[in-house]
């Protein structure tokens, strides 16, 4: 009946009919340049992949965020991630060629277009994995990013053969019964041992803003965790080459990278220390890939290390800031602008090498980080001023005494912790410095020397030799 209607008065619109055929060619109008935006097909823009001994990470740089589901099989071992909203393109065929000979987790990669709209990554694995699939928001230089970390279901660490594994350390069981309480994937140990299966096809949307609170332990933390008991063995020095894999660091003028001064730095320190009888020294990163802080931490306190040393190239707003600087934790306030700002820019660290926070127990953290004692941060400043008189010889100083600020990384509640400013990255000058072999192996030097004057001080450390 209406299309009668309408066909007998066609040559005559009513008003209604004409107001009616106006509002709809008006709402056209409005609808048709928004459709596109709908519309838009998301594109991978970069891929990349960062193998390394202790997990393998493949990030999948997109311009828009994305949803993905993953499962693992087993006869071969395969892990199955589909990703809606995707096409293939060239950019995501690339994938295929960035797998390595030489990782240890991923054999090859198989891309195809699963279903309309679909994209499916088959990874034929090395070795079963525990993944972590995750999303992370844009940050910095970075778009939307896609990450899928490739763990070993059963984690190994050459440094087991010189550790005592039956020292009792109260706070270690504690971080652990909370991370089991709460059901969420521990830390990769510096011992074996078995990590979780991932459960079967999960959604993963990104990163929640807030993480709500954990169930309370039954048995609350104790006040303050008692130093690891004296054991035989060298002093155990934690050396922590800042940043690495996603997180390039400062980058200086001339495309210097502080993640890769600061490796390059360590390896120097580690041989100087190996080389010196009593002693020995462990890397948190001994490659191009990314470390949380937290696990930074973790590691210093699993293979019970005597003290830490984070490694850093300093970088300021203005190319003319130099020199070296030396810092320690303060739990009350940055001693300087300067301080406080360089701890926010090193704590952003894990926003940009990107962490899982859908599995990161805000509880264990909270225990781990907040439980330095006055004690700790008094032997640091100590270790630190060692350090920064022997650094002096060699380069300006920035400023003549330790500096303090909140430091995520240096927050381990029974080492002394610091972390070394070799110079700064963004001045001319310090960073042709920093490029040079001569001056790494001298700032390595010189920081073994304030090591050694520390340790020659601290008696109840000297006699564990």
């Amino acid at each position: 009946m209406a299309d009668d209607s309408i066909s007998a008065n066609a040559g005559i619109p009513s008003p209604d009919l004409g107001r009616r055929r106006l509002i709809a060619s008006a709402s056209t109008l409005l609808v048709l340049p928004v459709i596109p935006r709908f519309a838009h097909a998301a594109s991978i823009v970069a891929v990349r992949t960062w193998p390394a001994d202790e997990y393998t990470r493949v990030t999948l740089e997109m311009d828009s965020e994305l949803k993905a589901e993953h499962f693992t099989l087993d006869g071969p071992d395969r892990l199955v991630v589909d990703i809606e909203g995707l096409t293939l393109n060239s950019t995501l065929n690339e994938l295929v060629s960035k797998v390595r000979p030489n990782d240890p987790y991923i054999g090859s990669v198989r891309v195809g277009q699963n279903r309309p709209n679909v994209v499916r990554l088959v990874l034929d694995l090395k070795q079963p994995v525990a993944p972590q699939i995750f999303t992370l928001k844009p940050i910095g230089e970075y778009k939307y990013r896609l990450v899928l970390d490739l763990y070993p279901k059963v984690a190994q660490d050459p440094l087991l053969a010189i550790m005592d594994s039956k020292d009792p350390d109260p706070l270690a069981d504690v971080l652990e019964q909370l991370a089991q309480q709460n059901n969420q994937a521990p830390i990769p140990s510096v011992q074996g041992q078995t990590m979780p299966q991932t459960a079967r096809k999960p959604d993963l949307p990104s990163p929640p803003k807030s993480t709500p609170a954990p169930s309370r332990p039954t048995t609350p933390p104790p006040a303050a965790s008692p130093a690891p008991g004296p054991r035989r063995g060298p002093l155990l020095v934690a050396l922590d080459p800042g940043h690495g894999g996603e997180d390039p660091g400062a980058i200086g003028r001339g495309g210097t990278r502080e993640k890769d001064i600061v490796l390059a730095i360590a390896r120097r320190l580690k041989k100087l220390i190996d080389s010196t009888p009593g002693m020995k020294a462990y890397m948190t990163r001994d490659g191009d890939y990314f470390v949380p802080l937290h696990v930074r931490v973790q590691k210093a306190r699993r293979v019970k290390a005597d003290l830490f040393i984070s490694i850093h190239a300093d970088a300021w707003i203005k190319p003319t800031a130099r020199g070296s600087s030396v810092y320690a934790l303060s739990q009350n306030g940055a001693t300087s602008t300067m301080a406080r700002m360089m701890a926010q820019r090193e704590n952003e660290a894990d926003l940009i090498g990107g962490v899982n926070l859908g599995t990161h127990n805000a509880q264990v953290a909270k225990v781990l980080l907040d439980l330095s004692t006055a004690a700790q941060i008094n032997d640091s400043i100590r270790v630190g001023g060692k350090v920064l008189h022997e650094i002096g010889k060699i380069n300006r100083l920035h400023k003549r005494q330790v500096e303090r600020a909140g430091f995520a990384v240096l927050k381990a509640p029974d080492i002394p912790s610091i972390l070394v400013e070799t110079a700064f990255i963004s001045n001319p000058t310090e960073e042709k410095l920093l490029r040079s072999s001569k001056y790494q192996e001298q700032i390595a030097r010189a920081m073994l020397s304030g090591i050694q004057g520390y340790f020659r001080e601290t008696p109840t450390l000297a006699r564990r030799s």
